[in-house]
């Protein structure tokens, strides 16, 4: 099965990391064949391709990099230091001065969106730890940070909603839920988690409107089902 373009990403990554630049080239080609956004997988690229001389493409490389995130100094120089072996003097020492003068200034941070995943995962992750063991409020501010780096992980914003229904938080966990459901209608968890944030509060039709909701689009989820039975089991 043909591997997806993280997957080259972490190979491209690891291979730069230890040297091997051969290997990191064939890798890191395949990321930018497919995501054009990464200001590192560029930067990696125009040493690499400095290093065997193919200078025209260490500056194509550099350049794109500085156009993704223009506060990137290390691009910069490296940019200026490829136009200066190749006697293009005035173009380096524009560089040189402009990376110069971005050191000394408060750039603005920048992560690749990749990145921002992982670290939005490496979040929730932990959150989960934090929820497990009962402290809440802990696992609520994880997820908070997993999500100002990824608002659109719908996943990240159910865990959070679920874990304000343990704070006993229920106009934010509604707040959240609902949000998720409108990021991914297609997302059932979203909807089971809101109809058990109902039940818990006593609204039961509101609980049971949302899993009927789920077993209309999902007919064969069991979760749905299972806090249905819940419901209409009557009590003894």
């Amino acid at each position: 099965m043909e591997k997806g373009w993280q997957h080259y990403y972490d190979l491209g990554k690891k291979a730069f990391e230890e040297k091997k630049y051969d290997v990191a080239l064939l890798y890191l080609e395949k990321v930018a064949g497919e995501k054009n956004s990464f200001a590192d997988v560029y930067n990696m690229l125009g040493l690499i391709y400095y290093t065997n001389s193919r200078f025209e493409d260490a500056i194509r490389s550099f350049k794109r990099a500085i156009e993704i995130n223009p506060s990137y100094t290390e691009a910069a120089l490296s940019l200026s230091v490829v136009y200066n072996e190749l006697g293009q003097f005035d173009k380096s020492g524009a560089l040189y001065m402009s990376a110069k003068q971005t050191c000394g200034a408060a750039a603005q941070p920048y992560l690749d969106p990749y990145v921002m995943g992982k670290l939005a995962n490496m979040h929730d992750a932990l959150a989960t730890i934090y929820k497990d063991l009962g402290y809440y409020s802990e696992a609520a501010e994880e997820y908070r940070k997993a999500l100002k780096l990824r608002p659109e992980f719908v996943d990240i914003k159910t865990n959070l909603g679920a874990v304000y229904r343990d704070m006993k938080d229920y106009p934010n966990s509604i707040r959240e839920l609902d949000e998720a459901i409108k990021l991914n209608a297609e997302y059932p968890t979203a909807r089971i988690q809101l109809g058990l944030t109902y039940y818990v509060m006593g609204q039961q039709e509101k609980a049971k409107t949302e899993w009927l909701k789920v077993l209309r689009g999902f007919p064969e989820n069991k979760m749905a089902q299972m806090y249905l039975n819940l419901l209409l089991t009557p009590s003894t």
